[in-house]
């Protein structure tokens, strides 16, 4: 089937095609560790989790790789603050980002390099780059000479003459052009430094993403993703230096870059101090809720986030949830079970809306009408059907990932026995015409959140 994904570089909506037939490579920018991530953090790492999955799909190889940038000033400001040593610092916040993704039901990536396992590879980048002539050694520095490559603001869609100097690079009396920015810099001896042609020293942030997508995946990769506030300097210089070492021709196919997620008219961000981590989120909602509502918007445009986001997120779960709960054959399955599953078990409707820049509220969209189908159908082979499908889509989508009974009965401070022994006084209650009874234990149920929904296979309880 074909993709259509929306191409920064180009600025359109394309066709895409692997440059390899049936091999996709696949780069996004993950986050710098200097402390918890927060809930703009997801957008990325879910958006992009998404894609990899319908790639994988339709393709029959994928190799995704997502980094952590794990030595950079704002780790180094960070350890000052907090007085802990620099490299323990970025490994702990690494970890813990790890877990608030996979909170997120987002899959691990098949590469996740660290900026530090990858310094011979950026001191051979920046050695082929000074030979070329686009870079330059100056008082410890090397930097990128931005006047040297003819195309510079392609992707960004500025021009040298529209960029102001030194309004997202350090102005410095070493620098040939201030526009120019830095490869690597010298290091004190209180700072991360590893031994260079130029002197001890680190790199700097762009030439890092550079160097591990050339040693993962290639001189030229399929797609690249990122935050669409990463376009202007990050992917702009990325895009230039590796164009260069490659001799002018471009090293990704396919910019991708998603939207940001706002709290009021600012956007998410550490240095606006609007953030609202994932791990603070977690302690209220369900990850899978997280994951419903940043699925809600289209990845390249703004979601406003919100309380009533998060309400919409349940309910709407909800809905997906009880259809499950309706149609359950008692075989547990879950969307899961649905990796690797060949093109013909997938919904179309779901994968159409995905296969168009990924359209996920269309994509949600046909998952609840697939729930309204299974709740109308009246025989067993169609309620199946609809049921196989629905959960296919949901592997799509990431979500739909535990048995209606886990979902709805919760992961939290709920004494199943003590539910499931008041559940089964209330039936014999019932069953012996003792109302008054019966209306006291659910009473007490509520009391402890239980909701509970009487039907024809019996009583059912959920957690609200």
């Amino acid at each position: 089937m074909d993709i259509y994904l929306h191409n920064t570089q180009t600025g359109r909506k394309e066709r895409f095609e692997p440059l390899v037939a049936g091999e996709v490579s696949v780069y996004v920018c993950g986050p710098t560790v200097y402390g918890l991530v927060h809930i703009g953090n997801g957008v990325p790492a879910v958006a992009f989790d998404v894609l990899v999955r319908l790639l994988r799909t339709v393709y029959r190889k994928v190799k995704y790789v997502r980094n952590i940038t794990d030595v950079d000033d704002k780790i180094n400001a960070a350890a000052a603050r907090l007085g802990e040593p620099i490299g323990a610092l970025a490994e702990g916040f690494a970890a813990e980002y790890l877990k608030d993704v996979a909170a997120l039901g987002v899959a691990p990536p098949n590469v996740e390099p660290r900026a530090t396992g990858h310094i011979p590879a950026i001191v051979a980048m920046i050695e082929n780059l000074i030979e070329r002539g686009h870079a330059y050694e100056a008082e410890g520095h090397v930097l990128f000479h931005v006047p040297s490559d003819a195309e510079y603001g392609s992707l960004s869609k500025r021009s040298l003459d529209e960029m102001r100097d030194g309004a997202r690079v350090e102005v410095a009396p070493y620098k040939r052009d201030p526009k120019d920015f830095v490869l690597w810099k010298p290091s004190t001896a209180d700072l991360p430094g590893w031994d260079s042609p130029w002197g001890r020293g680190r790199p700097g942030w762009h030439i890092e993403c550079s160097a591990m997508i050339r040693e993962h995946l290639g001189a030229v990769i399929d797609i690249h993703g990122g935050g669409s506030d990463l376009v202007f300097p990050h992917h702009e210089n990325e895009s230039a230096q590796s164009r260069c070492v490659n001799g002018g021709a471009a090293s990704v196919r396919y910019w991708l870059h998603n939207g940001m997620l706002t709290m009021g008219e600012a956007k998410m961000s550490k240095s606006v101090g609007n953030i609202v981590t994932i791990r603070s989120l977690l302690e209220d909602h369900d990850g899978e809720t997280l994951r419903y509502a940043l699925l809600s918007g289209q990845y390249r445009q703004s979601l406003a986030w919100s309380d009533g986001l998060l309400d919409q997120a349940k309910a709407s779960l909800d809905t997906l949830y009880q259809a499950l709960r309706d149609s359950d054959d008692g075989n547990g399955k879950t969307a899961a079970a649905y990796e690797g599953a060949s093109l013909a078990a997938f919904p179309a409707n779901v994968l159409n809306a995905l296969a168009d820049d990924l359209n996920t509220p269309k994509a949600l969209a046909a998952m609840h009408s697939l729930a309204a189908d299974i709740q109308r159908a009246d025989d067993a082979g169609t309620v199946r059907e609809y049921r196989s499908r629905l959960l296919a889509g949901g592997w799509l989508l990431g979500i739909l990932t535990r048995t209606p009974a886990a979902y709805f009965q919760g992961t939290g401070n709920v004494d199943v026995a003590l539910v499931d022994r008041l559940v089964a006084a209330r039936t014999t209650a019932r069953a012996e015409r003792d109302f008054a009874r019966a209306d006291a234990i659910r009473a007490e149920l509520a009391e402890l959140g239980i909701e509970l929904e009487d039907s024809r296979q019996g009583t059912r309880w959920k957690a609200v």
